[in-house]
């Protein structure tokens, strides 16, 4: 059963029933399943019983079941190296408005998640004064 439901939301649709899929692994508060577009064999989509289009929209008590889903799916892969992956809107490459995490796994160099030599996140150095007032507000937010 979908809460918060969303009636033109693909995975709450996959959630239901209403559209098909590989269903791997269930909980009362999460539902994992086959990636129709893998990356790897096993890409798995892990999605939350609750429609919520972002991580802040979330309640607790579904990320909460979310996380041991994620490591019970990740061991499901058969391989020791995968990726996570949760995106947060269009400019995050979020493309279903719905909060899902990715479970890449990474077989060997070449298959899955791939970041190519210059092709790594954007890093600069950040100096300790700068850290600490980021810190500060931060913490002004929780």
């Amino acid at each position: 059963m979908v809460t918060n439901e969303k009636a033109d939301c693909l995975f709450c649709a996959i959630i239901k029933g209403t559209v098909p899929s590989h269903k791997v692994y269930e909980t009362e508060r999460s539902f994992a399943f086959l990636d129709i577009m893998p990356t790897t064999e096993g890409h798995t989509q892990v999605i939350p019983k609750y429609h919520a289009e972002t991580l802040a929209d979330l309640p607790d008590e579904y990320l909460q079941d979310i996380g041991p889903v994620l490591k019970k799916i990740a061991k499901a892969t058969g391989v020791e190296q995968y990726n996570v992956v949760q995106n947060n809107g269009k400019l995050a490459f979020q493309h279903i408005p719905h909060v899902h995490f990715h479970v890449i796994p990474k077989p060997n160099e070449t298959e899955g998640l791939v970041l190519t030599v210059g092709q790594n996140w954007p890093q600069k150095k950040a100096e300790n004064d700068a850290l600490a007032a980021t810190c500060t507000k931060m913490k002004g937010r929780l």
